[in-house]
């Protein structure tokens, strides 16, 4: 559990220096990259899709999971 929270954190971070404009600030970005951590893994899942094994295999699906959330949150950001 503390081991997908760190990650998620990370790939919220990763993900918020990524997107255009920065995100949503560091604390909301790490939040959304723990969500975005889930939705990276379920979409990854859905799609038959496995990148790589281990931490860095981890926070590569984190970070385009979290991209993702912080794309749709920043619709309905406006």
């Amino acid at each position: 559990m503390l081991y997908a929270i760190l990650i998620g954190a990370l790939a919220g971070f990763l993900a918020g220096k990524l997107m255009k404009g920065g995100g949503f600030g560091f604390l909301i970005n790490m939040i959304l990259g723990i969500v975005g951590g889930a939705v990276g893994g379920w979409i990854f899942g859905v799609l038959g899709i496995s990148i790589m094994d281990g931490i860095v295999g981890d926070l590569i699906t984190g970070v385009i999971g979290a991209a993702v959330v912080l794309f749709v949150a920043g619709l309905f950001k406006k």
